[in-house]
């Protein structure tokens, strides 16, 4: 049996890089209706009108912090995805703005989904809680050495989730996320950006610049496996548990920028500049085992298909904003 086929879900955030794929994902898995609520700050219609041309999906223009949308926005489904958050860089900009979307957003989806009787939530959370590593690979037993507001709203949110189970037994599954990459990714990631940094740059014949020595390395997952991990927290059983995403696999920025140079066929070399800052986060590398254990989830995508993927987005992407096309 399949438990998402003809259900109702709501996904906030829903028009953004993981939410919108989460959403084609759960269209293809059969749900009767898929709402997204977006402010579109960071999201784009385009992102969602693969989904909505099935006309199941449902576009609800507003921001977590509405406490009345996002109430009329949870009534009636039978579970939520509580993707929407601002990005790492927004909330060290304006901290007022972060607490009241990484706190007050998640208390709104929360007493709301204990309000209608929500079945399950699937929230977002990352792999920033970790801060800079004590061990490798990271477990989900890592201490929290998080040094942004960003990370510590993320350890919030898992704490209030955890919460709402003790007193109201409203279940859920938290999400770890490493570094997403892919089609429709948020070209300002704090991370992850150097892709598209470095993209630009191959394609005007310049050399793609490394900052530092390159050794810093991430764990870079696939954004079509972050959505399936999203629907296999959903159909599990499993509740009042967090689990990492990622492939388990380090690479470093000197690895990323060979691969991708290989990729795009390029003969350039990377040049090396002096470091522009120290970034706390020097290494990450997920465990991987507990969601393989308890999920059943693995990613699939390795790191070269997936780059693959996201330059043929980023082509085709390019031709749809030239031809002209929804915001």
């Amino acid at each position: 049996m399949n438990p998402i086929q003809g259900t109702t879900i709501l996904i906030t955030g829903g028009a953004g890089f993981v939410g919108s794929t989460t959403a084609d994902q759960l269209i293809e898995a059969g749900a009767a209706e898929v709402r997204v609520l977006d402010n579109f700050i960071r999201g784009n219609l385009r992102n969602v009108e693969k989904a909505r041309s099935t006309g199941r999906l449902v576009v609800i223009e507003g921001d977590v912090r509405d406490r009345d949308l996002v109430d009329s926005s949870i009534a009636g489904v039978d579970y939520v995805f509580h993707e929407a958050a601002l990005r790492i860089t927004r909330c060290a900009e304006a901290p007022r703005e972060a607490v009241e979307v990484l706190i007050d957003g998640m208390s709104n989806v929360l007493e709301s989904s204990v309000r209608h009787k929500v079945k399950k939530i699937v929230a977002a959370s990352s792999a920033s809680v970790y801060g800079n590593p004590s061990y490798l690979p990271m477990d989900e037993a890592h201490p929290f050495n998080n040094r942004t507001l960003y990370g510590a709203g993320k350890i919030a949110n898992e704490q209030m989730l955890r919460s709402y189970y003790e007193m109201f037994r409203l279940p859920y599954v938290a999400f770890r996320y490493f570094n997403i990459y892919g089609p429709r990714m948020d070209i300002d990631g704090v991370y992850t950006e150097v892709l598209i940094r470095w993209l630009d740059a191959i394609e005007a014949g310049q050399q793609p610049k490394i900052f530092g020595d390159g050794s810093q390395s991430m764990d870079f997952v696939f954004i079509e496996d972050v959505a399936r991990a999203n629907l296999a927290g959903l159909v599990s059983d499993t509740t009042d548990e967090v689990f990492n995403v990622g492939r388990g696999v380090q690479t470093t920025l000197n690895e990323l920028c060979h691969l991708l140079l290989k990729v795009t066929g390029s003969s350039l070399q990377p040049e090396y500049l002096p470091a522009r800052k120290v970034n706390n986060v020097q290494a990450r590398r997920a465990a991987i085992d507990k969601a393989q254990k308890m999920l059943g989830f693995t990613a699939q995508v390795d790191l070269a298909s997936g780059l693959e993927a996201l330059i043929q987005w980023r082509e085709a992407a390019r031709s749809e904003l030239t031809a002209g096309g929804v915001r």
